[in-house]
């Protein structure tokens, strides 16, 4: 290993033969930053914010704005990107980063699947469409609506028959909206409906299922009413909303005009345990009219 004298002799020969004067000064320069450079890193204390944890609605980042308090009155109904200012061309950091964050949360929960531990938690048990990767059902809709054989003999084996209320959960274009609002939905549509005295069917999970899959499940069960718990296609304000589509006798091939719809549940839209009871209310309704979709007049 060189020691300190022989670096500084072999820096004042280097210099000495690049012509620059008083070589032995400018050996002692550069091996005092050599040293400093050999320092331990200095480490700052804190942490960077989480980009993630901003709420839109309170960002107000444009300078010198002529109405502040209307905007920021109208960002409290609609959470857009609205507002976040610029730096001369381009958007600021912090929005920027946020974008990417969002953009990134989207993609993880179209592409990750809904951990098999959760739903043995949940209680569930699982089968399958005939969608059997995750590329297939991105690129194939129509088998994620259809059971593969053995999820048919599976339901078959362990679903109630001709319950009033067929309700399962599906991972749909979101892991995460499952994984997010599922534990207090699912139970809070158990409660609901048994305070109502409608019986329910055994709940399982789909993986890999488009909403029309309930028709399926619906002439398997011969359930009166089915009801799908599915994560929505993830947008850039949340990647954890998740929908409720109800049915009245769904029969394949039915039009989409027969299905009720509960959308935007998750934490900064309708509240899951709220949205449980509230789809409770609206089962009753549709058994009570025997009707859904737009024959429902709710």
């Amino acid at each position: 290993m060189v020691n300190e004298n022989d670096l500084r002799t072999i820096i004042a020969q280097v210099l000495s033969e690049m012509n620059l004067d008083k070589g032995s000064q400018a050996a002692d320069a550069a091996l005092g930053s050599c040293q400093s450079c050999a320092k331990e890193p200095v480490i700052e204390e804190g942490c960077i914010p989480d980009v993630t944890e901003v709420d839109i609605r309170e960002q107000y980042l444009v300078e010198n704005p002529a109405n502040k308090e209307a905007f920021y009155d109208l960002k409290q109904y609609a959470p857009c990107r609205l507002g976040i200012g610029k730096a001369g061309g381009r958007y600021k950091t912090d929005p920027s980063l946020q974008f990417r964050a969002a953009h990134s949360a989207a993609q993880d929960a179209v592409f990750s699947d809904v951990d098999q531990k959760f739903i043995d938690d949940m209680g569930l048990f699982s089968v399958q469409t005939q969608c059997g990767d995750k590329d297939t059902y991105l690129t194939r809709p129509d088998l994620g609506r259809k059971l593969s054989e053995e999820a048919v003999k599976t339901i078959k084996e362990k679903c109630q028959t001709h319950p009033q209320v067929q309700v399962y959960v599906s991972d749909g274009l979101s892991s995460a909206a499952v994984a997010a609002n599922i534990g207090d939905v699912l139970p809070a549509i158990e409660q609901g409906l048994k305070s109502y005295g409608i019986q329910m069917g055994t709940p399982f999970f789909v993986k890999y299922g488009r909403v029309g899959a309930m028709d399926e499940i619906s002439e398997i069960t011969g359930a009166d009413v089915t009801c799908v718990l599915i994560g929505e296609r993830p947008g850039l304000i949340t990647a954890e909303s998740m929908s409720a589509y109800i049915a009245y006798k769904a029969t394949v091939g039915m039009p989409e005009a027969r299905r009720t719809v509960v959308s935007n549940i998750h934490k900064a839209g309708t509240i899951p345990a709220e949205a449980g009871a509230h789809i409770a209310d609206v089962i009753k309704k549709i058994l009570d009219n025997k009707a859904s979709g737009t024959d429902l007049k709710l």
